[in-house]
């Protein structure tokens, strides 16, 4: 990028990052996917010190999610598609409700270990089956579609019952990693992480990418503020930090 293409970012993104004249900084209540974890705990305090607003992040699985947006004040998601589809829900977001990042799904094995074949359906499948164990969470909107290319492979009750079931996403590479589950098998970046390694993304037409949108509350007292994070969120510096996460910004 030229210096002059540099500079109209840079004065673009302060545009997009200033509060309104004379408007005081905001704390935000925002509620986010897990998977989005490592991802906005990086850009999270770059917004804050380009801002002068504070962000309050709740990192949680989509039946979480729906239970948090319909009984608690909030000012923005950064959430799974699948949220809005509880209509509950969805009518605590005001419009436009836009696409943020998405991830697609791998499976990961312990570093040093030799790399399982998953490259084609009926090799994810024998691979599958010749693990000892296997981790994710199963209650979530990502579990929900691991769970279904199971059903698909004719594997579901195998897999149940060789499944270490985990709540928070960063405990699926650190099970991998310490040898407690022999694959990890998740969205692809939250399997990039110190210890473990990628065998691969799920093949084929089993592969599915899960999609995370942001919108601002309905009932938020600081809708400009909460729409300036989401604003950042779409901007080239926070593009170039989720692709160095594993995320397909947009």
């Amino acid at each position: 990028m030229d210096r002059l293409s540099l500079t109209a970012t840079l004065l673009g993104l302060a545009v997009v990052l200033a509060p309104a004249a004379g408007a005081s900084a905001a704390d935000l209540k925002v509620l986010a996917g897990g998977s989005m974890t490592v991802s906005l705990r990086e850009l999270g305090p770059r917004f804050e010190r380009a801002s002068g607003h504070k962000l309050d992040m709740t990192f949680a699985a989509t039946p979480d999610l729906i239970k948090m947006a319909t009984s608690a004040p909030f000012d923005l998601g950064v959430v799974p598609i699948d949220v809005m589809n509880d209509a509950g829900a969805k009518a605590k977001f005001a419009a436009p409700i836009t696409d943020i990042a998405r991830v697609g799904y791998g499976v990961a094995f312990r570093a040093g270990a030799a790399k399982p074949d998953v490259s084609t359906p009926d090799a994810l499948k024998q691979t599958l089956l010749n693990a000892k164990s296997i981790t994710f969470i199963p209650g979530s909107a990502a579990g929900a579609y691991v769970i279904k290319v199971f059903e698909r492979l004719g594997i579901a009750d195998a897999m149940q019952a060789k499944t270490i079931t985990q709540t928070a996403t960063g405990k699926i590479p650190e099970a991998v990693a310490s040898g407690e589950a022999e694959l990890g098998v998740f969205l692809t970046n939250v399997l990039i992480a110190p210890g473990v390694e990628l065998a691969g993304p799920f093949p084929g037409d089993l592969q599915q990418e899960l999609v995370f949108v942001g919108a601002v509350a309905a009932d938020s007292k600081d809708a400009i503020a909460a729409k300036a994070f989401l604003d950042y969120l779409k901007s080239p510096e926070a593009a170039a930090a989720f692709k160095a996460k594993g995320v397909t910004p947009g």
